[in-house]
């Protein structure tokens, strides 16, 4: 059987660390061995103990969670022991541009694609591992470990674009299943104002047996510089169009108008389809800003105040590390999942990207919460961003898991009071039983 003395590992980080260890690892047996014939036994002994074998491990950076970061780590550590004979180090893209190796021009095209995934270029041209920093209130690890999805839910005029694709088509509801879409408004574009977008996320919640929900996270999207009501017509059409049963909107300042645009009926321009008014389900006062009688009451008004948004970050943080929302895989699965779908690969770079941007969006969700910063008083916590980062993605998702959570918890009520005896169903025994029962062994209350 063939061994080696050097092992070289290749993009190390798509090997699984058992096959490494258990297989490969193996090949590394006896040192090499040339048969000087010059020297004796002894000096060939020497000269054996002199030449050890070797493995070396290259890739690309990865996630922070991987064995391949840690590994990193471990070989770093060791070399700070004396006589150690391990070394690691990183070749940024820099490196090559300043040898002549990479076009810088290649570089900034690269970046000013609509694809441009900030946190891919981080890991494969700067040799930076991606994950939390210490102290964050969102542990990038517990975050992570949630991307199990492996399609998203596609609007019509997506899906439509592969026929037969069902695995991304909005399918019917199952029993008991509901669905919430929430959207965090912003209305200046984001060349102005680096903070401001809007967000939009459409949870799919599946119950389970044991009364709770599972929050599926299939599909979102972000948008940059539109008009109240061009917003509006967008939300409006994505509730109708998945089913929703929830529409999740923070009222409060720009969140306003576009609450009152969906609380009267809407027209889309294009095709003159007529969006009836909604009204609000939770807020009185709201539902009076509705003037269209028999409105449905669905829109779930959000006013947050520092004690709500407190408690809508903790139990955001709790349902990731307990696995009760899921997201979609990253875009190192992406591709292996759309590339599935027959006649993907033949579309423009267009429309592909518009069946990648789910997951693309998703990361770019994490990447917000990982750069969040935090500051706790009295019990409640202060989520805020860094300069000229983002939050508006993790307010859209806090807020409808909240949503998501108040729901279950009047699902609950409702079942609990339900399972509650009444006086109604009280079985008492027939009195000619009693009598029976009395003249055998005397007039006893406590048998009744």
């Amino acid at each position: 059987m063939n061994r080696c003395n050097v092992l070289l590992l290749d993009e190390y980080r798509l090997i699984s660390k058992a096959t490494i260890d258990t297989v490969l690892r193996k090949f590394l047996t006896l040192r090499r061995m040339p048969k000087y014939e010059e020297l004796t036994d002894e000096e060939r002994k020497r000269e054996y103990d002199k030449e050890k074998n070797l493995t070396m491990y290259l890739s690309s950076a990865y996630w922070k969670n991987h064995w391949s970061y840690s590994k990193c780590v471990e070989t770093f550590n060791a070399m700070l022991v004396p006589d150690s004979h391990k070394f690691v180090c990183g070749f940024p893209y820099q490196l090559s541009i300043e040898e002549g190796l990479l076009d810088p021009e290649l570089v900034r095209d690269d970046m000013s694609e609509s694809d441009f995934s900030e946190v891919k270029f981080s890991m494969e041209m700067e040799a930076l591992f991606f994950g939390s920093e210490d102290g964050a209130f969102f542990d990038f690890d517990s975050v992570s470990k949630n991307r199990h999805i492996n399609f998203p839910m596609l609007p019509d005029e997506i899906s439509s674009k592969l026929v037969g694709a069902t695995q991304v088509r909005i399918p019917h509801k199952q029993n008991g299943e509901i669905r919430i879409l929430s959207a965090d408004i912003a209305l200046m574009s984001s060349r102005k104002n680096n903070n401001d977008a809007t967000a939009i996320f459409v949870n799919q919640l599946i119950p389970t047996k044991a009364r709770r929900y599972i929050n599926n996270i299939v599909y979102t999207n972000a948008y940059e510089g539109l008009r109240t009501d061009e917003q509006a017509l967008i939300i409006r059409k994505l509730f109708d169009e998945y089913e929703c049963d929830y529409l999740v909107l923070d009222t409060q300042g720009v969140g306003l108008g576009t609450f009152d645009a969906l609380a009267s009926d809407i027209v889309d321009p294009e095709t003159g389809e007529i969006y009836p008014a909604i009204s609000c389900c939770n807020d009185s006062t709201m539902a009076e800003r509705c003037t269209v009688r028999g409105a449905d009451k669905v829109i779930w008004s959000i006013k947050a105040n520092a004690k709500f948004n407190s408690d809508a970050a903790f139990r955001l943080r709790e349902a990731f590390r307990t696995g009760r929302i899921r997201l979609l895989v990253s875009e190192y699965e992406m591709d292996k999942y759309l590339e599935s779908l027959k006649g993907y690969k033949n579309l423009s770079k267009e429309d592909k990207l518009s069946f990648q941007n789910p997951y693309i969006q998703t990361t770019m969700l994490i990447l917000e919460l990982k750069n969040l910063q935090h500051e706790e008083s009295n019990g409640n916590v202060r989520i805020y961003e860094k300069s000229g980062m983002r939050k508006d993605r993790y307010s859209s998702l806090a807020y409808n898991y909240y949503v998501a959570t108040q729901i279950e918890n009047k699902m609950n009520r409702r079942i609990s009071i339900d399972d509650q005896p009444t006086e109604s169903f009280v079985i008492k025994p027939p009195k000619s039983m009693r009598k029976a029962v009395n003249s055998i062994y005397g007039s006893y209350q406590g048998w009744y």
